[in-house]
């Protein structure tokens, strides 16, 4: 009673929100409207995760939202949106960059484009307003530098090809990250999203000196003296040595010769109950202080290289200039088929030289 009560008052103000924001955000007005739901459901946003924690405290204190979460991967977050419809319990979930054209696709979004939209890349945002990525990954190395047997930290893809430690991937027939790797690999080597076999060759080549490990990169098989050198997404690779015992034993790097680029983007439910609060935690997490609570996260903002972070914050990311060659995904459709197509090509051209 007493949300309808306040959006009784607020009257054709919070009527006219939706357009207000097609034409030009009036965050007054979106403020007030938000308020007046007095709340904001996710979905794909947990606490521990890119610390959407602080954003969920921020949006508590500063509007009022109560908030709840509920996690999921992100096809059932879409699936979610297209079966509750007018039922709907979520109002914006977070889901891959892949997931973002699909959702557009199925027709379960809608769009509000954040008053910093002109900061966010092309490549990196749906022209309509319906998705937008608010941080990134970019694949990375994570190097145990007392497990490298004399060799060299690697800073590029081609010092793999001469070193004496092991390489550890994962399995690129489920892992996202490691297909992600596979491809990081190719464009660095002259390939793209139809042509991976610049990466295939190389890893095939690992496969044959016997210094291609099957390991998945994570805290587990990092504690265990697993991985000599994991190919990870950054913001995993951070995460990792922060929790290790002894982090300064741990370098995380961008291959200088060239990486993939790909994020995660909030997706706002066509059928929100709450679809000003929605709009509004969007509005948030693109703002200096949204974008830096991803950073506390170890997640990359989108809008890095507008940003003033704090010292100690700046310090849980890698430097700018680590991300001069890494390259977004170009051509979606063409990745999507031959990252269907990677299991089959892997086991025949790779995993049958393992020795």
């Amino acid at each position: 009673m007493k949300q309808l009560f306040l959006a009784t008052l607020l009257g054709s103000t919070i009527a006219m929100c939706t357009a207000a924001m097609a034409a030009g955000t009036d965050l007054k007005t979106l403020e007030a409207a938000a308020k007046a739901e007095g709340a904001v459901n996710s979905v794909g946003m947990p606490d521990d995760w890119a610390n959407w924690k602080g954003t969920w405290e921020d949006l508590a204190k500063k509007y009022g939202l109560k908030h709840i979460d509920t996690d999921m991967s992100s096809a059932q977050e879409i699936a979610k949106f297209a079966a509750e419809k007018d039922n709907a319990t979520a109002d914006i979930g977070d889901v891959g960059a892949a997931f973002g054209p699909i959702a557009v696709k199925q027709g379960v979004v809608q769009p509000y484009k954040p008053s910093t939209w002109d900061q966010v890349p092309d490549w990196a945002k749906d022209k309509d307003g319906n998705w937008a990525l608010a941080y990134t990954g970019t694949i990375a190395f994570i190097v145990n530098k007392k497990l490298l047997h004399g060799s060299d930290v690697p800073t590029k893809w081609a010092d793999l090809k001469t070193g004496k430690y092991k390489v550890s991937i994962g399995d690129v027939s489920t892992a996202a990250q490691a297909a992600n790797g596979v491809l990081a690999a190719a464009l660095a080597n002259g390939g793209d999203e139809k042509n991976i076999k610049p990466a295939l060759l190389l890893f095939a080549d690992l496969a044959k000196q016997g210094r291609l490990s099957m390991a998945n990169p994570t805290i587990a098989t990092m504690e265990k003296g697993e991985i000599e050198v994991g190919v990870v997404w950054d913001f995993n690779g951070l995460s990792y040595k922060a929790k290790m015992a002894n982090p300064d034993d741990y370098a995380v790097l961008i291959p200088s010769d060239g990486s993939v680029i790909s994020g995660y983007t909030t997706i706002i439910n066509k059928y929100a109950k709450n679809p000003n609060a929605a709009k509004l935690t969007r509005e948030y997490i693109f703002s200096d202080a949204g974008q830096t609570n991803l950073a506390r996260g170890n997640a990359r903002p989108i809008r890095a290289e507008h940003l003033q972070l704090p010292e100690d914050v700046k310090a849980k990311l890698l430097p700018n200039e680590q991300y001069k060659k890494v390259t977004p995904v170009k051509d979606a459709e063409a990745w999507e088929k031959t990252s269907k197509a990677l299991p089959q090509q892997w086991n025949e051209e790779v995993i049958v030289e393992m020795k």
